[in-house]
Formats: structure tokens, sequence, C-alpha cells
């Protein structure tokens, strides 16, 4: 029997089109990446990859099985984001301020209406409405202090049958008193959270001490503990994003002597912790997140709008330390990741480095993957793996078309898309192999 003979007997469904993915970290030569011009993603009954291959390899094997046909469009893994807030749907867009200033106006009093169920559901609902129409399957998510949000917000993805990672903020302090918990009932509450929701289904829990300013010593302390006694569970916080931020973490800290020692003091370093921004890094910190396995998610749409910096990737990676891409909505600008890496690409320019697009693309996919230690799981079409997945449409804007065929290389396309690329893009987002969004017709 050939190797394809089988397939058809497991095949539930099977989609053609142009498909790209990656096996490791690409070169600029193309090593890491798979396309195939004409291939086929062959899935079984549970939206998990069983094939993929060139078209002429696999449709023998398929005469009886439903095949879904794109011609023209580009198949990829679904993209992924490390660091979002569901409630700052609300205040995205919205004029002024810095950090510090922009949390007190804009963030603090949206995230308070979100002690109701049903708004925060409804806001949820839109959210991941949003998510989907850009193309986005996997996000580790902010919800806010109220643990009605978290639920409101797992049961929409669950619904879905989204893979998320999401978190209820632990916030005992230096916030209004509608958004405070104390340093017991956020960690309580946070561990009953653990117990409905993590790997109940594709839901994962991150505990979320919003940044060390709003917690007191003994929220952080039990927060640590709580991470100690919950294997797998995720840890999500703000590192180093603005120059007033770092100031107040050491004059609430003075003992402490650096911030990332603040977290780091409290047990709230892993392989499982993601620290958004980092701009403003010591080489201490840049060492001690290297030796602790943690990870910085790289904001550029959310640091130039609130002026927070620029991200120094090379400098990162010379420490081994791994760094995911974000939009940061609601201080970032846009839900489409493709307009992240617009910006990621110029934010990395202006420090002379030039952003590959096969390097942008896995970034989307696998490397954030393996970032968020879900690369078992999701980020390529390997065997086995949760089919989550786009199609793009080179055809989407008239300037995209015009431009898409005056380009002779894969690499030329693909820059094309991460520069003129946005929501329009997607045609169709799928998970575990069902529609879960369609874009109008065009």
């Amino acid at each position: 029997m050939t190797p394809t003979e089988g397939i058809g007997s497991l095949a539930a469904q099977a989609f053609r089109a142009s498909i790209l993915d990656f096996t490791s970290a690409p070169t600029v030569e193309g090593s890491g990446l798979r396309f195939y011009e004409d291939g086929i993603l062959v899935l079984d009954q549970s939206g998990n990859v069983i094939a993929l291959d060139h078209a002429e390899v696999l449709l023998p094997s398929l005469s009886q099985v439903k095949t879904a046909h794109f011609p023209g469009k580009v198949i990829m893994p679904g993209f992924i984001d490390s660091h979002i807030h569901f409630p700052q749907t609300d205040v995205i867009a919205s004029y002024g301020e810095q950090l510090l200033d922009w949390l007190n106006n804009y963030t603090f009093p949206a995230e308070q209406r979100f002690a109701d169920y049903d708004y925060a559901s409804n806001v949820a609902e839109f959210f991941l409405d949003e998510l989907m129409r850009c193309g986005t399957t996997t996000a580790m998510v902010y919800c806010t202090v109220h643990p009605q949000s978290v639920d409101a917000f797992f049961s929409a993805s669950e619904r879905r049958g989204s893979r998320m990672i999401a978190g209820k903020v632990l916030m005992d302090r230096h916030a209004p008193d509608a958004l405070t918990d104390t340093a017991e009932s956020g960690v309580q509450e946070s561990a009953d959270l653990i117990d409905r929701w993590h790997s109940n289904g594709r839901q994962l829990y991150c505990l979320t001490p919003r940044f060390a300013p709003t917690s007191t010593e003994l929220q952080l302390t039990l927060s640590g503990e709580l991470l100690a006694s919950s294997p797998g569970v995720y840890m999500q916080t703000h590192l180093s994003e603005n120059h007033g931020e770092i100031a107040w973490v050491k004059a609430l800290f003075p003992e402490r002597k650096h911030y990332l020692d603040v977290y780091d003091h409290y047990g709230l370093l892993g392989p499982t912790s993601v620290f958004a921004h980092g701009i403003h890094l010591s080489d201490d910190e840049l060492q001690r997140l290297s030796d602790t396995g943690s990870s910085i998610a790289f904001c550029p749409t959310s640091n130039l709008f609130l002026g927070s910096g620029l991200f120094d990737l090379e400098r990162t990676r010379s420490f081994n330390v791994g760094a995911s891409i974000a939009t940061d909505v609601g201080a970032g600008t846009s839900f489409s990741q493709l307009h992240t890496l617009n910006e990621a690409y110029k934010v990395l320019q202006l420090q002379g480095l030039s952003l590959h697009p096969f390097e942008a693309f896995y970034w989307l996919t696998l490397g954030n993957a393996k970032t968020l230690r879900l690369d078992d799981k999701i980020g390529n079409f390997e065997t086995g793996k949760e089919a989550d997945f786009i199609v793009m449409n080179p055809q989407s804007t008239p300037l995209m078309a015009y431009r898409y065929e005056q380009c002779s290389s894969l690499a030329e396309k693909l820059f094309l898309f991460m520069t003129l690329g946005d929501d329009r893009l997607i045609q169709a987002t799928y998970l575990q192999g069902r529609q879960v969004y369609q874009a109008a017709d065009v």
C-alpha cells in the first residue's frame, strides 16, 4: 500500500489551494518553510491534520472526500496573538496620553462595565468575531478583575471552538474601588477559574497580575504560590513599558534591584510566563528572563501609539530570550496581525534591521506557538495537529491584486501581504476545519 492509499478512509474533509506553513525557523533561502503551489490539506473527523501534500499526490485518494477548492488563494495556519485585552475593545483608538494616564482616563472607566456578565458576554462575542475576521485563531487575553468577565470570555470561545488563553486581572491597589479585589479574594477567584476552565476543551488559564504597581506584596506572594501549584497554567503581566511606570515600580519596591526582580522574587518567572513590552530592560533582566525560559511579547503598534519606545529585538535575542509578537489592543491600534507586522517592520528598520517576510509569518504562526508552548497542538500542519487555518485572497483589494501580479517570488508576495494586508485579505477562517468566518463577496 502506498503512503496515501489509507488517507481516503480516514479523511472527513479536504481543502485545496496554495498552502504555506513552517516546520522550523526559516532562513531567507526558505529552509524550514513548506509551500505547495497547488496543495491539499486533509483533516479527520475531529478537525485534526492527517495529510498535507501536492494535489497531484493526494487527489487519487480523495475521490469520495468533500474537498473545498480555493483557486488563486493561499491557506496558512491561523495567526496567534500573544498579548491582547478583550475589555479594551471599548477604548481602542482613544486619543492622547501615555501609559499611566491612558490607563486612568480610558482603560479603568471602561473595565468597570465588565462587572455585568451580559455586557462582558456581548463584548466577548464582538471581540472574538473581530479576531476571526482578522485571521487570529489563538490569543493570550486579559479579561478584567471580575470573574464573570472570564466566564463570559471562555464561554464565548468555547461556543466557537477556539483555543484561547485568558485570565482574571489581579489588582488590589492603585485602581478604582470598583476594579480592585483583595490579595486573598483575587487569588481564590483565580484558583476557582483554573478549576473551571483550564484545559476544559481548548481553553487554557493564565494567571494575570495586571502589573507590579497594582498588586500588593501579599497578592504577588499568593499569586506565585498559586502558579507553582498549578502545572501548565500560564502567567501574563506587563514589564518595562514606560519610563514613568519603571520609576513607580522602583518607588513601590525599593528593596528589589530592578523591575523584573519584583516578579522574580514572588516566583512569577518561568517557561509559561509572558511579559508584555520589555522595552527598557537591563542586561541583568534579559539574562534572568533567559535563565528562566520566560518570554517577551513585542507590541509594536501599542509602543508607538503610547510613545513608549522601540523594542530591541536583536538585543533581546542575543540573550536567547523568546519574543512573540502581539497586537496589545486597545493601546494597540489594530486587531490585525498583518498590520502589526507592518509596524514591526518599521520599528526594526529604525534600528537598522529588516524583518524578512519568511520570519514574519513564521512569527505569527509556529513561532508564537512555540513561545506559548502550544507548538505540539497548533502553529503548522504537521500530522495530528489541530487544523486552525485561514484562507487569504490576494485579490482582496485593487492595489493588492495589481501588485500581486507583479511579484515574482513567494517572499515578495508575503511581504506584500504584511505591508498592504489587513482584515480584507482574510477570506475565511477555520477552527479545526469548521468555518467560523467568511468574508462578503468582493
